[in-house]
């Protein structure tokens, strides 16, 4: 069991919220990854979708490069939304 590949699990709570990382697990295949998430993550039907990934097919950027990595976005000030103003009746902004 140990040399099954490594699935990182995100759950989606509601319709319309985002999937959030809520653990790992091992598993021999997809389908073994997908039914042992939903019965470990979402014994209680807090989730309305899952998706497993292999760990090993995750690619992310290093927090120690952040500076460098983010960089070019500082520049490009037309992409930050400060050239008008967000009515009060407006909300979550």
């Amino acid at each position: 069991m140990s040399d099954w590949p490594l699935y990182e699990v995100f759950v989606r709570g509601k319709r319309g919220l985002n999937h959030v990382h809520v653990g790992s697990l091992r598993a021999a295949d997809d389908e073994m990854a997908l039914h042992s998430a939903r019965d470990l993550y979402t014994r209680r039907n807090e989730g309305v979708s899952i998706w497993v990934v292999k760990a090993a097919h995750i690619t992310a950027s290093s927090p120690d490069e952040k500076d460098p990595f983010f960089a070019p976005s500082a520049d490009k000030v037309y992409r930050h939304p400060t050239f008008y103003d967000i009515p009060d009746d407006v909300p979550h902004m």
